[in-house]
């Protein structure tokens, strides 16, 4: 698995030592820490207008922004996604959002990165969530560090890590937008269960299937309201809006 972003060192591979709780952690990282990318003191601060990434062999952007990216997630989506054309992005949002049960968080951090590179970023930010959160599903569910899901674990932890940072320092130019699209996202996702985790061949954490994905959404459900209540308080918010202004952020995200 090779992962990296233009112009920057690749992602290490991490531990295994903490196993599934670890694993979690890491990819729930708070949103606000997600959304302060470093400052770049040399040169000039430019809106960001695409995720240039790459997370092989799942996704590779254009090396040019006039170019089309590689897309290999699923084949009935793929060309609609590598498409520069925002109603072929449309369409295949509309599409997943109709026909997604065995749809793997990969596709859905593809169609996250698409929908941002066509400018339709409150979308982005909604299936970045979902993506996520269907994700930690699998986790609960499903024996994740499994030979069969070490692929999966790796692209997603890949995903986030590179395309965080630009979804979610978008996402937060609005603290009260950026809430209601991670709470849409955690609705879809309940409404939407990832039929996968049911799978015989899928290796399975001790316990009920069934019984560890209602966990998992409490445990998602109660994440989102500790985010929610340590941005509310006056002084976690001042210190957030400073780190921002610190890295530019609102200059690299927040333009119409």
């Amino acid at each position: 698995m090779a992962a990296s972003r233009r112009g920057a060192r690749p992602v290490m591979p991490v531990s295994r030592c903490g196993r599934i709780r670890r694993m979690k952690r890491h990819l729930l990282l708070l949103a606000a820490a997600l959304a302060l990318p470093a400052a770049h003191a040399v040169h000039a601060v430019e809106p960001v207008k695409r995720v240039a990434i790459y997370v092989t062999p799942f996704y590779e952007a254009a090396r040019d922004p006039g170019g089309t990216p590689k897309v290999s997630v699923a084949k009935s989506y793929d060309a609609l996604l590598a498409s520069n054309r925002v109603e072929d992005i449309v369409r295949a949002r509309d599409e997943i959002a109709k026909n997604n049960a065995m749809l793997s968080p990969m596709t859905l951090m593809v169609l996250a990165i698409r929908l941002y590179d066509v400018g339709l970023r409150d979308d982005a930010v909604f299936w970045f969530y979902a993506a996520k959160d269907r994700f930690f599903t699998l986790a609960m569910v499903a024996d994740i560090d499994s030979p069969q899901l070490a692929q999966a674990k790796d692209a997603v932890r890949s995903f986030a890590t590179l395309a965080g940072p630009v979804i979610n320092g978008y996402a937060f130019c609005d603290f009260a937008n950026q809430q209601r699209q991670q709470a849409k996202a955690l609705q879809w996702v309940t409404a939407n269960p990832y039929q996968a985790l049911f799978l015989p061949q899928i290796p399975a954490r001790p316990g009920d299937r069934q019984q560890n994905l209602q966990k998992a959404l409490v445990e998602l459900k109660a994440n989102l309201d500790k985010e929610r209540a340590h941005m509310q308080k006056p002084e976690n918010a001042a210190s957030f809006r400073l780190q921002r202004a610190a890295n530019d952020a609102d200059r690299k995200f927040c333009w119409k």
